[in-house]
């Protein structure tokens, strides 16, 4: 089986730190590697993987102001499908655009829908929902008005979160700082629970973060330490007493949520999108609908064994799980 890899251009895969979409390409492509299926990865040129990398875009577009995105995204379809009759199967990982090309070739192709910014980019799924073969990243995100093939949960390197038993008193924020992610709202149930807040994450809207975020930062109970990865971003996810996520958009599926929970880091959310699918109220830590929620389900933490909330990651969101599930659609695609 000889797997084409189409990773998004806007970071390189995987990421160095900010790049969720990078991530999930990163893995996949790493687990398949490793089983023994022949992968090409489609990524930028300074992409770190196993498999063999096929590139042109000389490096992520948000990362380097000279690369165009639009020029070198076609670019890097071009590339990709000039030559799709050298693979079995396209799996594009890079939204839309390449949509465009699926009835030029004959090579059958996967998308994984990492989310719909708005049905607005509908026009760009709808009419090639019988050429492409769509996968959903949870229940919670799928469309009414497309077919999808399968849904399939993102997976984590398990093993590379260390379980922390303990935690702490303070509270996380792990994410982009963007109204979307309820930064301002994990500040004000910080600050009404008595407790101190860490956050973590790049600066995506920069006029929020200078009227909601920067005047609470104090550096003593709320402190923010921007984009971090390797050991420090490890030690950051399992040192907590919780994680607060409390979005404010139907978030298709959360990679943070389930990072901090293998950490053995409860999790308190807001119940919409994916955060329903992704956690176990009461098990693995708490859905809440409103502000008063939000400080029962701080103060009731404790109650939560964090060697569980583990345990549920080991069952359920493993690279090994998203691995299984994506060859077993690849296959079926195949008739093999």
């Amino acid at each position: 089986m000889k797997i084409a890899m189409l990773a998004p251009i806007a970071w390189r895969t995987p990421p160095r730190h900010y790049g969720p979409w990078e991530l999930v390409t990163s893995m996949l492509t790493e687990a398949l590697v490793a089983r023994g299926i022949d992968v090409t990865l489609f990524a930028t040129r300074d992409s770190i993987t196993t498999a063999k990398l096929d590139a042109v875009v000389p490096a992520p577009y948000s990362e380097d102001p000279s690369v165009d995105a639009k020029v070198w995204e076609f670019r890097h379809l071009a590339n990709l499908f000039g030559q799709a009759g050298r693979f079995d199967l396209i799996h594009n990982q890079a939204d839309f655009p390449a949509h465009a090309f699926a009835g030029l070739v004959d090579t059958p192709i996967v998308t994984t829908i990492h989310g719909f910014s708005s049905d607005r980019i509908l026009p760009m799924y709808v009419p090639f929902q019988d050429c492409v073969h769509y996968v959903a990243i949870s229940a919670a995100d799928r469309h009414p008005a497309l077919c999808y093939a399968a849904t399939i949960h993102h997976g984590i390197p398990f093993d590379t979160f260390r379980f922390n038993a303990e935690g702490s008193d303070d509270l996380l924020f792990f994410g982009r700082i963007h109204p979307d992610k309820g930064a301002r709202e994990a500040i004000a149930a910080t600050r009404a629970s008595g407790r101190s807040l860490d956050l973590y994450g790049i600066v995506q809207d920069q006029g929020y973060y200078e009227r909601e975020i920067a005047p609470e930062v104090d550096g003593a109970l709320i402190r923010y330490h921007g984009a971090i990865g390797g050991e420090a971003r490890l030690r950051a996810l399992g040192s907590a007493r919780a994680l607060l996520h409390l979005i404010n958009f139907d978030e298709p599926f959360g990679l943070s949520v389930i990072e901090a929970m293998a950490s053995g880091t409860p999790v308190i959310a807001t119940r919409r999108g994916s955060m329903p699918e992704l956690i176990e109220h009461g098990v693995t830590g708490f859905l809440v609908d409103n502000p008063g929620e939000v400080h029962a389900a701080i103060e009731r933490v404790s109650e939560i064994d964090r060697a569980v909330v583990r345990q549920v990651v080991a069952d359920r969101f493993t690279i090994d799980h998203m691995a299984d599930a994506y060859i077993g659609l690849y296959r079926q695609i195949l008739g093999r």
